[in-house]
């Protein structure tokens, strides 16, 4: 495990073993993950980000949280490449997630009100900050967040974990973290599918040619930007 995190909070239950959810519309994926989660609830994407994967030897490239609102609409938390810390519904983050595999991570107990409050709080006073992963290689705080430095920090903020230097932890080494000592139980994964907008035919040899070497080139760069800039 990675030797700048460790957990604070103990429980004593086993660890959980992961459960697939199949899917059919980002739509289902939203109730679905709704009906699981609850606040602290984090969300590890398995996407398709190389730099990550290679750096950290590991298929968790992102992650974020969620925070109920007090009408019951889950919000969620994370800092993103080319975005910055930033919060929104869970039915847009799981568009923009589109398509991808999320692993879903459950606090042993429910937060306290105190814990909720504080949690948030702290949520919300880091928005608007940039993206940076330089300091998980210098271990130096920057002006920016990256994912795993954000959600750990929330999760000292309210005594959960114990933390050495959290520029340095990764997506890979906090659900090690948080397994290893039980801190968060295995929710299930959900494979968020990706949501086509429909488009009419075009009509004509010329006018197909044309839209499907447009189409081609822009799944291209969008893969392309998952691959490299991780977005």
């Amino acid at each position: 495990m990675n030797s700048t995190l460790i957990a604070l909070v103990i429980a004593t239950a086993p660890a959980d073993s992961a459960t697939e959810v199949i899917v059919n519309s980002p739509e289902d994926a939203v109730c679905q993950i709704s009906a699981a989660s609850q606040t602290g609830t984090l969300l590890f994407s398995q996407g398709d980000c190389l730099a990550v994967r290679a750096y950290t030897n590991s298929s968790y490239t992102h992650v974020a949280t969620i925070v109920y609102c007090n009408d019951g609409t889950p919000i969620v938390y994370d800092s993103m490449n080319g975005s910055g810390v930033r919060k929104m519904s869970l039915s847009q983050y799981l568009t923009d997630q589109s398509p991808d595999e999320v692993q879903l991570f459950h606090p042993k107990r429910p937060f306290s009100e105190k814990e909720i409050q504080c949690y948030r709080d702290h949520l919300e006073s880091q928005l608007g900050r940039p993206y940076s992963v330089k300091q998980h290689i210098t271990g130096q705080r920057v002006s920016g967040l990256h994912c795993a430095e954000y959600v750990t920090d929330a999760l000292v903020e309210i005594d959960w974990l114990k933390v050495k230097n959290a520029p340095r932890v990764s997506p890979a080494s906090l659900v090690e973290g948080i397994t290893t000592h039980q801190v968060y139980r295995t929710g299930p994964v959900v494979e968020i599918p990706v949501m086509l907008e429909p488009i009419s035919e075009p009509q004509g040899r010329c006018a197909r040619m044309w839209h499907d070497t447009k189409e081609c080139t822009s799944r291209f760069c969008q893969q392309m930007s998952r691959w490299v800039l991780c977005r």
